[in-house]
């Protein structure tokens, strides 16, 4: 089945360069080169990726990012932009972009995102089937529920709750929260993590991880400059606590 995706990029040779890439991967892609047009064609549509420039006509691409997020969609956003200031890609992640990339980028670059969000997606769908299926079986449905310390992480409803308060994450820090519970103790590499969760490791951007790696403390931790759940692994990368 063809994947719909959507570019919102007001410069007409970027989008027909894009759009390419993606016809060649087998989509079936729609483009719009203003910001509240391409917001109304969202609606109609049930999409598999976004690709979102921020600077546009209209209505510019953070303010699309909030206004999708808001009616609770989880479609994959990869947000475009000319800007390079850590800012800039922080506001698209905290108002959830799952990626983004700096003007200008490679092709191959690109096309290797846009494959590692599409495996992420089909990965939350074979997901959600295990726990469709689990509801009949106790063993299997505890299983989608895990618990450590004051964290409660449920992976149907994709939630996070410390002492009950539910906590707002972003998909990516919900996808980062949610490999680190599940291996507990093992410590991982920012490249690593780069391949495991955001399905990619291109050197020169763990500090991608970083940056979500603090705002994930700063989210779940009691303090964040002395973590109690996700630990520096000094001069390897991190891990998570493995007893509590």
């Amino acid at each position: 089945m063809k994947k719909n995706v959507l570019i919102i990029e007001d410069d007409l040779d970027i989008a027909n360069l894009i759009k390419l890439q993606l016809v060649d991967l087998g989509c079936d892609v729609d483009i719009s080169h203003d910001g509240l047009e391409g917001l109304n064609l969202f609606k109609t549509r049930q999409y598999a990726l976004i690709i979102l420039d921020i600077m546009l006509p209209g209505m510019d691409g953070l303010d699309i990012c909030k206004a999708i997020r808001a009616t609770e969609s989880s479609v994959p956003i990869m947000m475009l932009t000319a800007k390079s200031t850590e800012l800039d890609r922080v506001l698209g992640l905290e108002l959830g972009a799952d990626d983004y990339l700096t003007k200008p980028f490679s092709v191959l670059e690109l096309v290797a995102r846009v494959k590692a969000l599409f495996r992420r997606e089909e990965f939350l769908r074979v997901e959600l089937d295990r726990v469709e299926a689990a509801q009949t079986n106790d063993k299997l449905y505890n299983d989608i529920q895990i618990t450590v310390g004051e964290i409660t992480i449920n992976l149907r409803s994709r939630t996070v709750n410390i002492r009950e308060a539910l906590i707002s994450l972003t998909a990516k820090e919900f996808d980062l929260l949610t490999f680190f519970a599940q291996h507990p103790g093992q410590v991982f590499t920012r490249t690593q993590l780069l391949d495991k969760v955001w399905g990619y490791g291109h050197d020169g951007y763990e500090h991608t991880v970083n940056s979500h790696i603090n705002r994930l403390r700063a989210k779940v931790e009691s303090n964040p400059a002395k973590p109690d759940y996700i630990l520096t692994a000094w001069g390897v990368g991190y891990k998570f606590v493995e007893n509590l």
